[in-house]
């Protein structure tokens, strides 16, 4: 509306209407201000602060809409705050005693005798060696039969010793470099021309183009490992499913790329997935999930849309999506610490679900029980939030923070309520998103891959590491065993065994071992 249209305008109900339709638009303009200013320079933590009861005083209140009684305040129980303290070293780091000893003439006691040690005190102190690079000198004996004429150094009755197999024939690298270096790379997000800085400060002139054709050459090596996690996720119950941008240069489409994860697995065995695509359509999940039957996570990505088509598969939501929307709202008003308003009783009645969560997890409540648990307690919570939703839709902006909260909400509500139905399914799609932001850290650190086959292998690498450390595994100790016994694998069982959440724990070496 402009100010020519307000000042030719006679009838005080329409003068009344633009004047609410202008505030609600500076409204919504105060708002995207805010908002942008906290993704520019606010915290990225989603965590809700407990309510102490003291408003602050930079805080401006949103204006209630009573329609609806607001939920319930929780009351959080007093507790005793440990003292903070350092925490002990821990015990399986190895120990260099260091003794202190004082001179005879210390020794001497002010009667004339010598004093005898009655104790002692101990302090210990984190020492750091630098790492140390070594050759491995492959010497194999030649052996031949001396009553043999004609004997050559090469000829046939000369024997000599099997070079084991390598990861990488007739590289120089042996499986603790390339797990190092790869680890260094995948998990520890340190480009490769950061790392060649590193080599080249202890003496080895190891270039970045040599480090990326081995990590390239060791992805292919790896591919029936990854074929296989691939199949254990599609064997699994649950899927979770999740997406991200990566730059490709040599991508012949020149388009955004993506990196799409997918978690699955065996029960307490978690397996995640990456795989890079050109494109963040649909059909990339289609092909993927072709001929599963089960439940699928996700967010509210439109490209997931064709799921709820599918009779075999229970598509769900996630919750921390919706919590997100209305977190965005808290942070515009202002009053992000201490949540009020309509946004703020959103996110109780979003905190009370997760309570019983919370409380499930503490009692190790199984599936079947946790499935009751729902059924008696967050069912309630769920129809008495949606009732709370349906009061407002039409009484907020649309185009508003608040109004896209609810408006996302409500659209995603099928999927959203669809965990209650089974106890193996989680609220919201946090693991898989855990599981990518290793690679959105690394992402800002090495900004791109050169080429899809450079993607490609950096997704099956990204998939050897995060399915180890989801199953507990140190990623440099998992790689190394794995690139030492993966050559000599033939059958199925052994390359079932080298798989990650098939690997021992009590297999794998350790600092104090080594």
């Amino acid at each position: 509306m402009t100010k020519e249209k307000l000042s030719h305008t006679q009838d005080p109900d329409e003068i009344k209407k633009i004047a609410l339709n202008l505030f609600d638009e500076n409204q919504i303009l105060q708002e995207q201000v805010k908002y942008l200013q906290d993704k520019l320079f606010g915290r990225r933590s989603e965590k809700t602060p407990k309510d102490d009861g003291q408003l602050s005083l930079f805080d401006i209140p949103e204006p209630q809409l009573p329609i609806l009684e607001e939920p319930e305040e929780t009351i959080v129980a007093s507790h005793t705050r440990q003292k903070r303290g350092r925490k002990p070293l821990s015990v399986d780091l190895p120990r260099v005693d260091v003794i202190h000893e004082l001179t005879e003439e210390e020794r001497q006691c002010a009667c004339g005798c010598l004093k005898s040690r009655i104790g002692e005190e101990v302090s210990e102190q984190l020492d750091y060696i630098p790492a140390k690079v070594r050759v491995i000198r492959n010497i194999r004996y030649k052996y031949a039969c001396k009553n043999c004429e004609g004997v050559d150094d090469d000829g046939p009755t000369v024997s000599i010793a099997r070079m084991p197999e390598q990861i990488i024939p007739k590289s120089i690298a042996t499986p603790g470099l390339l797990a190092h270096i790869l680890t260094a790379k995948f998990a520890d997000a340190l480009p490769f021309y950061r790392q060649e800085k590193q080599f080249s400060r202890i003496g080895v002139e190891l270039g970045r183009a040599t480090m990326c054709n081995w990590a390239m050459k060791t992805a292919q090596a790896c591919e029936i490992v990854i074929a296989m996690m691939q199949a254990s996720v599609l064997e699994s119950p649950v899927i979770n499913i999740d997406e991200t941008t990566v730059q490709v240069l040599k991508e012949p489409k020149k388009s955004k790329s993506y990196m799409w994860v997918f978690k699955g697995g065996p029960p307490g065995k978690p397996v995640i997935l990456f795989q890079y695509h050109a494109t963040r359509s649909g059909d990339v999940a289609a092909g993927f999930l072709k001929g599963y039957k089960g439940i699928v996570q996700t967010d509210g990505y439109g490209g997931y849309d064709f799921l709820d088509d599918k009779k075999d598969i229970l598509h769900v939501g996630c919750w921390v999506h919706a919590r997100r929307k209305f977190k965005e709202v808290t942070k515009a008003l202002g009053n992000k610490q201490n949540p009020s308003g309509n946004a703020g009783s959103a996110l109780k009645y979003i905190g009370k679900l997760y309570k019983i969560e919370k409380e499930a997890r503490l009692e190790e409540l199984s599936p079947d029980r946790l499935y009751a648990r729902r059924q008696s307690e967050a069912i309630p919570i769920l129809d008495e939030f949606k009732k709370w939703l349906d009061a407002r839709i039409n009484q907020v902006p649309p185009k508003s923070l608040l109004g896209k909260a609810v408006n996302y909400t409500l659209n995603e509500w099928p999927r959203l309520i669809s965990y209650t139905l089974d106890g193996r399914i989680k609220p919201d799609n946090n693991e898989v998103e855990n599981a990518i932001r290793p690679f959105v850290v690394g992402r800002k650190n090495w900004l791109f891959s050169c080429s899809p086959e450079g993607a490609n292998a950096s997704a099956a690498i990204y998939s050897l590491i995060e399915t180890a450390k989801a199953n507990g595994h140190d990623p440099y100790w998992y790689l190394k065993y794995l690139f030492e016994h993966l050559p000599e694998a033939m059958t199925t069982k052994d390359f079932e065994a080298l798989l990650p959440h098939n690997v021992e724990k009590s297999a794998l070496a350790g600092p104090a071992a080594d």
